[in-house]
């Protein structure tokens, strides 16, 4: 990629993430993350794809008459119609993230099959909100006093509240048990921080320089969250950023004086100062 391309992608990324939650575009937002992995991805085009799958949503809603269910429409149109479904065999695939990816080749993991039943729903005027649990992203549905859980990564499977709790306690192995805040609606900037930790997770393992663009990403979303700040930190140490990784190291210890590893990063601070003293 060059770099004014992937300079034009990275100021749209920024100029989105910019705007108050209600002004963000979600879908689009989303395919700016992975055009920067897919320079020559034409955002407008897998816009108008999910246009095209709110067509056959209306299709549906049409031929049911005047017993209109959205959840019921939404189901059937993108799971028994189109197809999508949970990326269960290669659930670490990259490709999982990325929103083009996911809507060509039908399959994802929950947070990204989450955004398309978002974006699709909202297209037929439905507010699908999202809900993320510890683990595994959901959706909701709400109608009055009545809700109902969406599980997109497997194809649109209900649940109630007892449901949710039964789910998270077989996830975590018992661990965690379900708390009213893991059921909250989250913003859409929240959604792209996940889906964004999401390929962090990914790359960390080995790929610094993809590593260090995601979480740059990130800070774009939440500048000033000490986690995030920290670990900019050492990858810029990694990659032979010495100068910045120090201020952002230092930043973070601005941020967090009392972290528990405080001292550990003073330590990296000053091992990082020697480095450069060598270099010198």
């Amino acid at each position: 990629m060059s770099k004014s391309t992937a300079s034009l992608i990275r100021s749209r990324f920024t100029e989105m993430v910019s705007r108050s939650d209600e002004e963000i575009n979600l879908a689009e937002a989303a395919l700016l993350i992975a055009a920067e992995e897919y320079p020559r991805l034409d955002v407008d085009l897998y816009l108008e794809k999910l246009d095209r799958f709110a067509d056959l949503a209306r299709d549906r809603a049409l031929k049911a008459g005047e017993i209109f269910e959205p959840v019921s429409i939404l189901n059937g149109t993108l799971f028994d119609d189109l197809g999508f479904h949970g990326n269960s065999e290669n659930y670490y695939d990259p490709r999982n993230s990325f929103l083009n990816e996911v809507i060509d080749r039908r399959t994802g993991i929950p947070i990204t099959l989450t955004v398309v039943y978002i974006e699709v729903a909202k297209r037929i005027g439905v507010c699908i909100d999202g809900i993320g649990m510890p683990g595994h992203f959901i959706a909701r549905y709400s109608s009055g006093s009545e809700e109902v859980f969406i599980d997109a990564f497997n194809r649109g499977r209900l649940l109630g509240r007892a449901g949710c709790a039964e789910m998270l306690s077989d996830m975590s192995g018992g661990r965690l048990e379900l708390k009213p805040e893991h059921l909250a609606p989250v913003t859409k900037k929240q959604i792209l921080v996940r889906m964004l930790s999401n390929l962090l997770g990914i790359y960390a393992a080995g790929d610094n320089t993809r590593a260090l663009a995601t979480i740059e990403r990130i800070l774009l979303i939440i500048p000033d969250s000490p986690p995030h700040v920290r670990d900019h930190g050492l990858l810029l140490a990694m990659s032979g950023d010495t100068t910045s990784a120090i201020d952002e190291l230092e930043r973070y210890l601005t941020l967090a004086p009392g972290a528990t590893d405080a001292e550990s990063i003073r330590e990296q601070i000053k091992a990082i100062r020697q480095t450069q003293a060598k270099l010198n």
